[in-house]
């Protein structure tokens, strides 16, 4: 593996350079430049099948990287492997909690794994216990932990060894909205300890949420890179107006519905129950499009949103 000066800097936690791989002749991840800055939280989203995951297990350094360069604290995963895990937090997508243990233990021998003395695994195992809320709940078998109590529990077991990184898959899927919350909570409240955060995630409001910058990922290459608010200037409008019609109007189809009013928004988007324009003063061409003699039966004028963008780069069809 290649050195490079940009590479392993002091003040990235995450470098990686035309980073690839390759499982056989299918290749998940194609050559991603990435770094990620202390302190940060960085997201990387994209649809199935982008090369997240791929991506995401390199870093944690469980995954050999198939070409390119990467750095994790500035240390080669190939080579140092074992020191970068002792470094880092993972929270994997899917809760792997001992169910054997209770909750207070899923964490104590947890903490022994990483050779850590006795008194400060129990000590470390209180205060996080404290922080995720669980500690009326220290006794408890996890089995007859909700949803998201198993998260919580599972992103404090990540944080046993005080990582400097935490990486995160997916860290809210399933959770009601109380509980996800309670999570940005958590996570938040990290990030302000300093603790650098990457994170996968579905969630849209999510990512705006918790991420300060964020590449979108498709097909193993990333297709745009910056902060929530810089990917929306750069990719959409300000806002959508968005337009729904009785059966059709008039007779007429959605997109001959969506060639008379195509001029009145930077672009028109024609979905199988609504139109979406979008544009820079959604009233205005709400008002605009009543001038034409259209009447729809609902109309939504709504600041545009990383899904937007989201869908925009990588497109509305299905990827299984």
């Amino acid at each position: 593996m290649s050195s490079s000066p940009e590479l392993g800097r002091q003040d990235a936690m995450i470098s990686a350079s035309g980073l690839r791989k390759s499982f056989g002749t299918f290749e998940a991840v194609k050559g991603i430049d990435v770094e990620v800055r202390p302190g940060e939280a960085f997201g990387f989203l994209g649809p199935n099948g982008a090369g997240k995951s791929s991506t995401m297990r390199m870093v944690a350094a469980v995954s050999p990287v198939s070409g390119g360069t990467l750095r994790i604290l500035g240390l080669d995963p190939a080579v140092d492997g074992p020191t970068i895990r002792s470094r880092i937090g993972v929270c994997p997508q899917e809760d792997t909690l001992d169910t054997e243990l209770n909750v207070r233990d899923n964490l104590y021998v947890y903490g022994r794994y990483f050779g850590l003395p006795r008194a400060e695994v129990r000590r470390r195992t209180e205060e996080l216990l404290e922080f995720v809320q669980l500690a009326d709940k220290a006794t408890a078998k996890v089995d007859d932990l909700s949803g998201g109590m198993k998260r919580r529990l599972t992103i404090a077991r990540s944080l046993i060894n005080r990582p400097e990184v935490l990486l995160l898959d997916e860290p809210t899927t399933g959770l009601d909205p109380q509980a996800r919350h309670v999570v940005w909570d958590r996570l938040f409240r990290l990030k302000q300890q300093g603790v650098t955060l990457v994170l996968t995630t579905h969630y849209m409001d999510e990512a705006e949420q918790l991420c300060d910058r964020l590449v979108v990922m498709d097909k193993g290459l990333i297709v745009a890179e910056g902060s929530p608010a810089d990917l929306i200037r750069d990719h959409t409008t300000r806002e959508v107006t968005e337009l729904r019609f009785a059966t059709l109007d008039g007779g007429a189809t959605h997109e001959e519905l969506a060639a008379k009013v195509e001029d009145l928004a930077e672009r028109v988007e024609v979905l199988p129950d609504r139109l979406l324009l979008y544009t820079d003063d959604g009233e205005d061409t709400l008002a605009r499009v009543h001038e034409r003699g259209l009447d729809p039966v609902m109309s939504l004028v709504r600041r545009s949103t990383l899904e937007d963008v989201f869908l925009r780069l990588t497109g509305r069809t299905l990827v299984d």
